[in-house]
């Protein structure tokens, strides 16, 4: 008998060759997906910006910008043919490393209350409700608002 080994995934920080991959996927996944010339942007910013990817096919991402002690996670994303196994919790624990390791004390994001798979993700993490933005997020018919949840980072 042989064990069969599974890719593993992989991350790596994303890079300007990364953006046509990642656009497929945001443009697939969003009702009003960021620009490229957000992801451009984050990446000229230097802020912490991951792909990950798994058997070479890019699967997810996220930006992450951390400064004064916080972090705010801009954008956490998977495509929908890798979701629901486990690769969005992957992306989540990496980003909150990555901001403590920063020298941040506390992550923030906001999520619309329509996404109620990614609250799921972030409560199951130990994020709490902090606020509300209201019309934060654009949406089919006009503005949606935003949940500010937040992460202490001990």
């Amino acid at each position: 008998m042989s064990a069969v080994l599974k890719d593993l995934p992989q991350l790596a920080a994303m890079s300007e060759r990364d953006l046509d991959e990642v656009m497929t996927i945001e443009n697939a996944i969003y009702t009003h997906p960021w620009t490229r010339g957000n992801f451009a942007d984050s990446l000229r910013a230097g802020y912490a910006c991951r792909v990950l990817r798994l058997g070479g096919e890019l699967i997810g991402y996220f930006v992450l910008m951390v400064g004064a002690g916080e972090a705010h996670l801009l954008n956490l994303s998977v495509s929908a043919a890798h979701q629901r196994r486990g690769h969005g919790s992957m992306l989540l624990h990496e980003a909150a490393a990555m901001a403590k390791k920063l020298g941040a004390r506390s992550l923030f994001l906001e999520v619309r209350p329509s996404n109620r798979s990614a609250q799921a993700l972030y409560t199951r993490f130990g994020f709490h409700k902090a606020g509300v933005r209201r019309a934060y997020y654009p949406a089919r018919a006009g503005r949606e608002d935003a949940l500010v949840l937040t992460l202490p980072l001990p």
